[in-house]
């Protein structure tokens, strides 16, 4: 059975980091891209980053600079490091893999960066 389970989040303060890690579980993940995507409260799911089997990074442009996605694909784990959150970053974040076949999700992490 695959899982994604995320780790990582909780409540700090603007300005503050946070690191999330995501393990994934269940099959090989090396030839899937595995990134991050967040919901905020009444908003649609989002893209924030992807690494792919090749290792490039793609971040949405509003975390870039702020957001680092890295990978351990010996050990399916995808982690995202961000920095100087803001208040706008508070959401729901969700581990995801995903290749021709298919994606699979983690079942979220709520981060709250408070002002």
């Amino acid at each position: 059975q695959v899982q994604l389970v995320e780790s990582g989040g909780g409540l700090v303060q603007a300005g503050g980091s946070l690191r999330l890690s995501c393990a994934a579980s269940g099959r090989t993940f090396s030839s899937y891209t595995m990134g991050w995507f967040r919901q905020a409260p009444g908003k649609e799911r989002d893209f924030v980053a992807a690494m792919t089997t090749g290792g490039n990074a793609n971040v949405v442009a509003s975390v870039e600079g702020r957001f680092t996605i890295s990978r351990d694909s010996a050990k399916n784990t995808v982690a995202l490091q961000m920095n100087s959150l803001n208040p706008e970053d508070t959401a729901v974040y969700y581990c995801f893999a995903s290749a021709i076949l298919g994606t699979y999700w983690g079942q979220g992490t709520q981060v709250t960066v408070a002002s």
